[in-house]
């Protein structure tokens, strides 16, 4: 019987890395394991050259706009702006490639014909999930900043773009990867935004801190439709022809 599941191959490597990743890059194994970190760039590159080998040509390409782009947004946020730090006050290398890969697990998660089947509950089932999981974090750990993070996200998908579906699975992603990094202590969030907003607590991590991946993956976006217009349009005119 043939699986239901057809991209498994694709995703669940970026789930066991974004894990095992992390807890190499812990705080607790850096007491005994010297340059551990270096460990984890390695493990997460062998991840991305596996991903990169088995997605389209499209996918392939938005994954290289994806490193460039998050280093950028790396720099910016967390060594010039210091909405965040790392355990080691730097960018690992690990950190752009693992934007390119959840951009791309996310991608083909909400493409299995399962999902797709039943993408209108899975919406609003997502959808509520999210608004209760900020909602949890805002009343038992004062996370306004997460909490509007949130609201941010909920006017977005109001706009009702054709994306729902992939922007909410990014957001339980991103979920899993901040619980992750922020337990072991990869990296860590003040508790207050930016560390000089006092009237903004924020938690570690911010409950709907996805909004700002949301942004990553718009730029990535962005930048395919401006260095391939050509094969955008044809898409658009594939697309129009489609719904007709």
């Amino acid at each position: 019987m043939k699986s239901k599941l057809q991209l498994t191959a694709i995703y669940l490597p970026v789930f066991l890395v974004l894990w095992l990743g992390l807890f190499l890059d812990s705080k607790a194994l850096a007491e005994h394991i010297p340059f551990n970190q270096w460990i984890t760039n390695f493990l997460v590159l062998i991840c991305f050259a596996w991903v990169y080998s088995r997605v389209t040509a499209r996918i392939k390409k938005l994954m290289l706009y994806g490193i460039a782009l998050a280093l950028l947004g790396e720099v910016v946020f967390s060594i010039v702006l210091g909405m965040y730090e790392y355990r080691l006050e730097n960018v690992p290398i690990y950190v752009p490639l693992g934007h390119s890969l959840i951009y791309a697990a996310v991608f083909y998660i909400q493409k299995e014909k399962i999902i797709q089947r039943n993408k209108a509950r899975i919406i609003s089932i997502l959808y509520w999930a999210m608004i209760a999981y900020s909602s949890l974090w805002l009343l038992f750990d004062q996370d306004v900043f997460g909490f509007l993070c949130m609201l941010v996200i909920v006017l977005l998908l109001r706009k009702k773009t054709g994306n729902e579906l992939f922007f909410l699975i990014m957001f339980f992603m991103v979920v899993y990867l901040e619980l992750l990094g922020t337990y072991y202590q990869c990296w860590f969030w003040p508790d207050t935004w930016f560390g000089k907003v006092p009237f903004i607590a924020s938690s570690n991590p911010p409950s709907g801190i996805s909004v700002f991946y949301f942004g990553f993956d718009i730029g990535c976006l962005w930048m395919y439709k401006k260095l391939n217009r050509q094969k955008w349009n044809r898409m658009k005119i594939l697309r129009q022809i489609r719904s007709s």
